[in-house]
């Protein structure tokens, strides 16, 4: 029977985007480079602001997948070679390396030894290194491993491979390579078969012709094929606001002034674009508080001079730099006048809490600011490339062929809530001693983890408690919000503007589907009067117990490089598509309180268990 195997158009740039190794019916295959997509059949993805940022002409969508009943056999779309090549008889256990003249259209491969075919199955392992390169792992030199060279060399045939199971053992103890070529009989498990050994590494990926590979030094590692490290993909996003109603220094006028009335700005202009430019910069920020953003900005306004380059080859394989697009959204988002446009239409509110003194009522209207409604958005999300073994390994581009200068997006289209918190409310909290005592633990983390480069695009160049605390605060109305307005957790994702040298103080949760039409609305309609403020209350109750407290709540340091302080899978993690940071930088104790520290929301708590246990009296 034929079979029809398909990745939708969103799946192709995350999570199964270049370089992505991922299983469907039994078989698994990789990702190829965008310089395989068909030419024709691609479809253009607008987005100018994220093109200049990224210093790239444009985006491309792969072309979008027919359904059962309007599919055409053989219609162009987004190339996946099978991976890994080695395969094995669930039967017999014969080991056949398959090669593209073996593929036979809508059937799976079927071992030749057996009959009927029996289908064959991919084997469990395979092998990564640093420089981003993917290949098979030498099962003929792993079954041979344990003898010496010259009798390696009398084996004269490789592919007499079988992969068996002994009764006797357990786990990978009980799984071998054989090698049953005439005369040869080597044989080796697979106990030690994670890690490092020795082999060398192909110096490409598998849809990479013979011809590109590059002599590579890095050490090899096997790792199953579904391990978490072996595709970090690296993916921006940007909303699609009007250029037009946000130019670039709204609302930086008064810092553009000092920046320009500065004693070195001349002399920056003039030496712009050359290594002396840095000493004058650090300086002017220095004075000003100026971020590289505006000082580009600026520099591109006074001398003419586009503010980003294109990447050249020479840095490709440098770390990804990600460029903040948080500072015109947020404009966008705070203007105002409330912005209506055929992609980006939004509406103001309230919690309906004004006319409310009884606590915690009361108490929650005076610590959330301005309540914008977003009923239809649309998000433009592009592959940059991706690395191995680490998320600071060498970056791996999505053209590996390093020829083309547009990169491989979807659009989406969605909903959102954008909630800011008190202005006056939020400095006063931030200025407590304890809070900036509790943070300067998390901060002290933060500059050791090699995760710091990439998320302080986000968190700016210092981690301050705001961000924390909006961070969490997102997370934890994420969670509240799954329960009450239909959509699962995974499907809601966050923004969070927490940037202090940009007076950014709010955060923004939204979701997005590939049809053109959007969501459903039923996201916004949580929002409004009185839906947000019962929610937030509630969120603010459930925030206050953890089912792994004490023991949560009192951690001085968990998650990966202890980035997090309270907060665990039980009370406050995200899914990893939800979070912009990967589920790092979560505080619950900045948020309700504990430890000494005292909480933004704390007092909302401490009122709403007053009511709670007045009522149980009055009963």
């Amino acid at each position: 029977m034929s079979r029809t195997l398909r990745v939708r158009q969103s799946q192709t740039v995350l999570p199964f985007g270049v370089g992505a190794v991922f299983d469907i019916q039994g078989e698994s295959f990789v990702a190829t480079g965008i310089g395989d997509w068909p030419h024709k059949a691609r479809q253009r993805v607008e987005s100018p602001r994220l093109a200049d940022r990224l210093g790239v002409t444009g985006f491309y969508a792969a072309p979008p997948t027919a359904n059962d009943r309007f599919d055409t056999p053989d219609a162009p779309g987004a190339p996946y070679i099978r991976f890994p090549s080695w395969l094995f008889c669930g039967a017999c256990r014969r080991m056949k390396r398959w090669r593209i003249a073996d593929e036979k259209p809508g059937q799976p491969p079927r071992c030749p030894s057996c009959s009927p075919g029996r289908t064959l199955s991919p084997m469990r392992f395979v092998q990564i290194c640093a420089a981003g390169h993917l290949s098979d792992v030498d099962w003929w030199f792993w079954a041979h491993s344990r003898r010496e060279a010259g009798e390696r060399r009398q084996c004269g045939e490789r592919e007499r491979l079988h992969f068996l199971v002994s009764e006797r053992a357990s786990g990978l103890e009980a799984l071998s390579i054989v090698c049953k070529a005439p005369g040869c009989g080597a044989s080796r498990d697979l106990l030690d078969i994670l890690g490092t050994h020795g082999m060398r590494c192909s110096g490409r990926n598998p849809w990479q012709r013979t011809n590109e590979a590059m002599e590579c030094v890095k050490p090899v590692q096997i790792v199953q094929r579904t391990a978490g490290n072996l595709y970090y993909p690296v993916v921006h996003s940007a909303l699609d606001i009007p250029e037009s109603d946000v130019p670039v220094l709204q609302g930086d006028e008064e810092l553009a002034g000092r920046v320009r009335e500065h004693d070195l700005w001349v002399s920056l202009c003039r030496v712009a674009g050359t290594p002396r430019a840095d000493v004058f910069r650090e300086m002017i920020q220095e004075d000003t508080g100026a971020d590289d953003q505006l000082l580009d900005a600026l520099i591109a306004e006074e001398t003419g001079q586009p503010p980003a380059a294109a990447p050249s080859d020479a840095d490709a394989d440098a770390a990804p730099v990600r460029p903040d697009l948080s500072r015109e959204e947020w404009t966008a988002f705070t203007a105002p006048v409330p912005v209506a446009t055929r992609n980006f239409a939004l509406r103001e509110t309230t919690l309906g809490l004004g006319q409310e003194a009884a606590e915690p009522w009361a108490g929650l209207h005076r610590r959330i600011g301005r309540i914008v409604l977003a009923d239809r958005l649309r998000e433009v999300r592009a592959l940059s490339g991706f690395s191995r073994v680490s998320p600071d390994a060498s970056l791996v581009p999505a053209d590996t062929a390093r020829r083309l200068k547009w990169l491989p997006a979807v659009e989406v289209f969605g909903e959102g809530i954008l909630l800011t918190l008190d202005k006056a409310e939020l400095t006063a909290w931030e200025s407590e001693a304890e809070v900036r005592r509790r943070v300067a633990g998390i901060r002290a983390d933060f500059d050791r983890s090699f995760q710091k480069d990439r998320l302080q695009a986000l968190t700016g160049e210092s981690l301050s408690p705001r961000f924390v605390l909006l961070h969490t605060l997102a997370h934890l109305l994420i969670r509240q919000l799954s329960f009450e307005s239909g959509y699962t957790t995974a499907s809601l994702r966050e923004r969070v503007y927490g940037r202090p040298e940009q007076d950014q103080y709010g955060i923004l949760i939204y979701t997005a589907a590939g049809d053109a039409e959007g969501t459903l609305g039923g996201l916004v309609q949580q929002g409004e009067p009185p839906r947000l403020a019962e929610t937030l209350l509630r969120m603010t109750e459930a925030a206050a117990w953890c089912s792994a407290d004490p023991l949560c709540a009192e951690h001085a340091g968990q998650g990966f490089g202890n980035l997090n302080r309270a907060a665990c899978h039980a009370c406050a993690l995200l899914p990893e598509t939800s979070c912009e940071t990967g589920n790092t930088l979560l505080d619950r104790a900045l948020v309700i309180g504990g430890g000494q520290v005292p909480g933004y929301l704390e007092s909302i708590v401490t009122a709403a268990r007053s009511a709670a246990a007045d009522a149980l009296e009055e009963q």
